[in-house]
């Protein structure tokens, strides 16, 4: 009997931490829209790029409608855009609008391509609850595509690291 009582415990232990931890990370506050320097899309509000799903298949690579359409995130590290330090402007994948000027981006050591400030009117931003967490999810004003996620622990002058999957994005370099 004693050790029946001590598995439960042990597990009941296990569970009260989990809900815990749970709870802190649904306490931490997410990056407001005002914050991030966009608003969310209003309910409704039409996109200036739309696709059917079948085209937008065709359009896109498995790894691009993974994350741009199904809110996907490609493994730290694996785009080619953490080494892209030329000067020029990052555009949605999806869509080609300009979403992120080089000069805002910076090194965030997490894997993915990191900015401190999006272009005027490039994106908009929406609460993402999913494993567990409150999140501000980050999509191109344009298409709808979903770009990433931004945080408060960024660099000077916004404190924003608005982190982008890189398969998300192209780059176009800036004419000299």
């Amino acid at each position: 009997m004693s050790i029946e009582r001590r598995h439960f415990l042990r597990n009941a232990g296990l569970g009260a931490l989990g809900v815990g931890l749970a709870g802190w990370q649904l306490l931490k506050p997410a990056v407001s829209a005002s914050a991030a320097g966009s608003t969310p899309a209003a309910a409704g509000e039409p996109l200036a790029v739309t696709h059917t799903d079948a085209e937008w298949r065709a359009m896109l690579s498995g790894p691009q409608y993974a994350v741009l359409r199904r809110e996907g995130t490609e493994r730290p590290y694996s785009s080619p855009l953490n080494d892209e330090h030329r000067d020029g402007v990052f555009t949605c994948a999806g869509c080609q609008l300009a979403l992120f000027s080089s000069k805002t981006k910076f090194d965030s050591g997490t894997g993915w391509p990191s900015f401190y400030a999006p272009l005027e009117n490039a994106v908009h931003t929406h609460d993402d609850r999913s494993f567990g967490m409150l999140r501000s999810a980050v999509s191109c004003r344009s298409c709808g595509g979903h770009l990433g996620h931004v945080f408060n622990d960024g660099p000077r002058p916004t404190g924003l690291r608005y982190c982008m999957n890189g398969v998300a994005m192209s780059f176009k370099e800036q004419a000299a």
